[in-house]
Parts: C-alpha cells; structure tokens; sequence
C-alpha cells in the first residue's frame, strides 16, 4: 500500500511539473515583448527633457484632455517644466474651470494657476457613459502604474495596426471586426481606445515636426514627469548620499589606521 501511495505521489508530481511547465511555456510564448526606447529620466543620474514635456503637455492638452484627467497636478507645476509664469497663463487662458459664484450658482470661470487640471468629465459616471461603460484611467501616475512604465505606454500608442493589415490569424486570435481596434502591445490586443495620435495630429508651438514616434515620446516624457515630478531632486539628494558615505568610510578607515597603528 505504502508502495503504491508512494508510486502515485511521484507520478502526481511529474503531472504538475510538466503540467507547470507547459503553462510556462505557453505564457512565454506568448508574452508581449515591448520596444526598448531612451528615456532620459531613467537611471541615477535621469533628468526630463523639458523641451519634450512641454510638448508633451501640448499634445495632452490638446488630444489626451478630452478623455483623461491629470487630478493630481495643478496648473502651476508647469513651472517647474522651465515655463514662467506668464507663459502658464499664456496656455491656460483659454481654459474655462467649474466653480460657484457669490450667490452660489454654478458658474465656468478662467482657470488660474492654483486650479487643478480640469476634467473632461463632470464625474466617473459621466465618464463612463460617454466612453461605452468604462470611464477613461486618471493619468496622473499612469506611467508608475502600469507595468513596463514608459516604454509600455509609448509602445501603447505606437502599436495599432489597421483592420486590413492584420492577418487572419490576429483577426481571429483578438476576435476582433473592422469596428474594433486592434494593438499589438494591449493584452488580449482589442483595445477600445481608437488611436489617439497619428501624424501632424497636432502643430507644435515649437516648429518641430509632429510625426507619431515624436508626439508618442513627448507625451510620455510629459507624463513621465508627471507622475515623478520630483525624481531629479531626489536623484540629486541620492549622488549627494553615496558621495557623503564613500568619504565618511574613507574617513573612518584612516581613524582606524591610525588608532591602531601601534599595534601592528
């Protein structure tokens, strides 16, 4: 019997390993392998190209804005893209905010530099009504958020590929018609977000050229700091760390060797 329980047990295992094996294998298979791409905020020593952000701003504000809100910043951080302050106003201006009157009505006003960045929608349920039952992600930290980070999201809006491009196999394994959207960087690859940049989607104050490789980075590079707007003071506070441990070790060892020195 204790042969026969331990000849079954053994048998189980080699189940559930080659069982465990095979769903690896699978997921390997079929795991999306994202575009590596410069980012000059990554590593020790990152800073934010603040040429790019400010484009990147433009491209929110003029196409990711009508969907997805940045609640956790408010129009004066712009400043610290290297922007002045009559700059900031000068792109705020036409931005009109909620807010209540004397009397307490309901009234649209010009933002000012204190606002928060206005929604698209009036509240998560508004949101979800106007975009077929999902109300659009916040992209504050949408770049913390999502794994891969940077490179998913610009891959994200680099990745669509037209209906009558696909093959049948993609068409099949999405399960996706001419009406849907197909991506080759979302999981599961049908994608309800239409594509959000192409280009010349938008004309840069700047005169640089606005192709979709361009717009995608800016964006990414807008939102990169958005949602660690802080990164290049603390890798500044980081180097200054390590540069005063590195001289209080040197400076200890030279106490030590002087200390016990007349023991050697």
């Amino acid at each position: 019997m204790r042969k026969l329980f331990k000849k079954s047990f053994i048998t189980g295992a080699i189940a559930v390993a080659a069982l465990g094996c095979g769903v690896l294998g699978v997921a390997a298979e079929t795991e999306i392998k994202l575009p590596e791409q410069h980012w000059h905020f990554h590593g020790p020593f990152g800073t934010y190209d603040r040429a790019a952000a400010q484009r990147g701003y433009q491209v929110y504000k003029e196409v990711c804005a009508a969907c997805h809100s940045l609640s956790l910043l408010s129009y004066r951080n712009l400043q610290d893209l290297g922007l002045t302050e009559n700059q900031v106003k000068g792109l705020i201006a036409d931005i009109q905010v909620p807010d209540l009157g004397d009397d307490g009505a309901a009234i649209d006003r010009p933002a000012r530099l204190s606002d928060r960045f206005k929604k698209p929608f009036a509240n998560d349920l508004a949101a979800a009504a106007a975009n077929g039952g999902k109300a659009p992600p916040d992209l504050s930290v949408i770049v913390k958020a999502r794994d891969g980070g940077a490179d998913y999201i610009y891959a994200l809006l680099v990745g669509y590929v037209p209906f009558d491009k696909l093959t049948p196999a993609q068409i099949k394994d999405a399960s996706i018609t001419k009406d849907d959207n197909y991506n080759k960087y979302f999981p599961g690859h049908r994608i309800a977000m239409p594509p959000p940049l192409a280009d010349d989607k938008v004309q840069y104050a700047d005169g640089t050229k606005a192709t979709l490789d361009r717009e995608a980075k800016d964006v990414v590079e807008f939102l990169a700091w958005a949602s660690e707007p802080h990164l290049e003071d603390r890798n500044r506070m980081g180097v200054r760390v390590i540069l005063f441990l590195l001289a209080l070790a040197g400076l200890m060892y030279a106490v030590k060797r002087q200390v016990w020195a007349d023991k050697h």
